[in-house]
């Protein structure tokens, strides 16, 4: 049945989901004892002591229960997110609200998290692609993709690569936010044609997920690509660099790229098997045809899209050549001001198609993100987890690139990639100089940023998620397509198959064959013990 984006079953009793995720964060917050581990940890690396100068906590039982608090949010708002128990957006907004009420970090801290460069780059995102759906000119680059292309699988193939492909060289969540509704417009233009004359259009709803996700889940994938694809490989790099083991923009390439298509081949078949039988609509010939007819009915192109596609340009080129210079947010804010300033759109018009929603929901996620990162909550769990490695012998070699990755893919889907790569970034790299292994400080580092870029099964995981649920919306209805539960129901099955294509591909095959450079592993023991001197 088609329910379009409304929830049934289960999913749909609000109250029951609340009352679990309330539960669960009073269990963890308020009646489990605090681990004696987490306590340590805390004490070892400075966060009670951080939390004293803060000013939020007088002793470390103080300190170590603000990160039980912490510790309980988590899962309270993975349940919130994953079933919508709350708009998406008031959940976003619970994260820096419990952190003020509860103290969990100083008052500007906290505002720093819903206003930094990340929310303001999603802000601008969101504008842009409001500006160039509101004129139009994501048909003409819809056109320019996919207008060559006829019948199903053929236009498929195209997109999974070639959004793969860009995603790994420039913004995923820039191509997410004109794309999104091109594809739309295809599904709209297939299913109406697909209707019978004169009635109401039939819905596809297998047939706008799958082309949804099959566009989400591409762009993700171009994650490994290139240093470019993402600021996670760039930090990754700088803790190369810091040991003295830098590597190049060629040199990450050779490990990373060749998982970009051989991805986008296995997203392709994964689709496939998961939505073959049940999408109606076998032919999206139509749904091109209807963009190029609704292109050629625009005849050339206007000054509004002129302006439009030249801020493109220099917004992405910003995004790509700008550097720490301009941030990611700079350049994304003139999405809100050029069309203001060459009165292209009315700045109500871009408003009212930003998806506040959704924005709030990425902004409550940074602030989670910080929550773990700056209580200690998340160095423990990550220190948890290497001590259960080594308790079963993957403590070097494969074994530790398969367990560390798997963690670094399983936080990237709850906090950026960024942030996690920021976090288990300082951890690893020492571990792999200290294995005595030959390449290990690269080999552990490069598997914990590739692992990164596999944020599929929660709706926070990544920019392009938010922007993909943000705004697939049915043209007619204005409803929905997707449900936050989507994402886990058809996103964690990729997740495994992706994290399983690093492993079996990019360990056991791209590591051999590409090799880690002779003297990495003494150069960074070189600098490891100058600095514990």
């Amino acid at each position: 049945m088609d329910t379009h984006g409304e929830k049934t079953g289960i999913f749909a009793k609000k109250g029951l989901w609340i009352g679990i995720g309330v539960g669960i964060f009073i269990l963890v917050a308020f009646i489990l004892p605090t681990p004696q581990s987490l306590i340590d940890v805390m004490e070892k690396y400075g966060y009670v002591n951080k939390m004293i100068e803060w000013e939020i906590a007088h002793n470390v039982e103080e300190a170590s229960h603000k990160t039980m608090i912490v510790l309980g949010i988590v899962p309270m708002a993975v349940i919130f997110f994953a079933v919508e128990a709350l708009p998406i957006g008031a959940t976003g907004i619970l994260m820096p609200l419990m952190a003020y009420f509860f103290g969990l970090l100083p008052f500007n801290a906290i505002g720093k998290t819903f206003a930094g460069d990340a929310p303001l780059f999603m802000l601008g995102v969101f504008a842009l692609g409001a500006t160039v759906v509101e004129v139009g000119f994501h048909k003409r680059l819809a056109v320019w993709l996919l207008g060559w292309t006829k019948g199903f699988w053929v236009p498929m193939i195209v997109l999974c690569f070639s959004m793969s492909i860009v995603g790994s060289f420039m913004s995923a969540p820039a191509m997410c936010s004109f794309m999104v509704p091109v594809m739309m417009a295809v599904y709209y233009g297939s299913v109406k044609a697909n209707s019978p004359e004169g009635e109401a259009v039939v819905h596809d709803p297998a047939l706008a997920k799958f082309l949804l996700f099959s566009l989400c889940f591409a762009l993700n994938m171009g994650g490994p690509g290139t240093p470019s694809a993402g600021g996670r490989n760039v930090i990754m790099m700088g803790f190369f660099t810091e040991y003295g083991i830098p590597i190049s923009y060629a040199g990450w390439m050779k490990y990373g790229w060749p998982l970009v298509p051989l991805g986008s081949g296995l997203l392709i078949l994964y689709m496939w098997a998961f939505f073959s039988k049940n999408i109606k609509t076998r032919d999206l010939t139509p749904g091109l045809e209807y963009i190029k007819d609704e292109t050629r009915k625009m005849g050339n192109m206007s000054y509004a899209e002129y302006i439009t596609g030249g801020s493109l340009v220099l917004i992405v080129a910003l995004w790509i050549f700008g550097g720490e210079a301009t941030g990611l947010g700079g350049p994304a804010l003139l999405a809100l001001v050029i069309p203001v300033l060459f009165k292209t759109v009315p700045f109500e018009n871009i408003l009212k198609r930003i998806s506040f929603n959704a924005w709030f929901m990425y902004c409550g996620a940074l602030t989670l993100g910080a929550l773990l990162k700056e209580s200690g909550g998340a160095l423990w769990l990550a220190t948890t987890f290497l001590d259960g490695l080594s308790q079963i012998g993957m403590d070097k070699g494969y074994g530790l690139w398969v367990g560390m990755s798997a963690f670094s893919g399983l936080v990237t889907n709850f906090m950026s990639d960024a942030a996690t790569v920021a976090l288990i970034g300082p951890i690893v790299v020492p571990m792999g100089i200290m294995t005595g292994v030959a390449g290990e400080p690269w080999a552990i580092g490069m598997a914990v940023a590739l692992a990164s870029s596999f944020a599929h099964f929660l709706i926070v995981g990544s920019p392009a998620n938010a922007l993909t649920f943000a705004l697939g919306i049915y043209p007619d209805t204005n409803k929905r397509v997707l449900e936050a539960i989507d994402f886990v129901k058809y996103g964690f099955g990729f997740f495994i198959i992706s994290m399983l294509l690093l492993w079996i591909v990019g360990f056991l095959v791209i590591y051999p064959i590409v090799g880690f450079p002779e003297g990495i592993l003494e150069q960074a023991t070189q600098v490891l013990q100058s600095t514990a001197q």
